[in-house]
């Protein structure tokens, strides 16, 4: 898929594998094995507009939702209970979006 190119392939894979059940999503421990946590400002910038589908400048919820399809197109959506931890773990300062800053400190915390 689009963020393919810049992580390995089997990273991808056991990362999609480890939260292929419902509610087993954990954006910390997603972001580790799929290698995002230890790539550059410029690499998480580009996951960023992948993940950003409309190119507003920022994740919203419905992008969330489909966040493990970016990575793999047969990957499963987040539930909305997921879909909203993580938009709560990321949304900083409350507007109910993911800016480029906020992404950037949650791949990296």
């Amino acid at each position: 898929m689009a963020l393919a190119g810049n992580l390995k392939e089997a990273d991808i894979t056991a990362a999609l594998a480890a939260c292929k059940a419902a509610e087993s999503f954990k954006h910390k421990e997603f972001f580790a094995k799929v290698g995002l946590s230890a790539k550059s400002a410029d690499d998480i910038k580009k996951a960023f507009l992948v993940i950003d589908q409309d190119q507003s400048g920022f994740i919203e919820e419905e992008e969330l939702k489909l966040f493990l399809q970016n990575f793999s197109a047969g990957a499963r959506a987040l539930t909305d209970a997921e879909t909203k931890a993580f938009l709560k773990a990321g949304d900083i300062d409350g507007d109910g979006m993911i800016g480029i800053d906020e992404f950037a400190t949650m791949v990296k915390a």
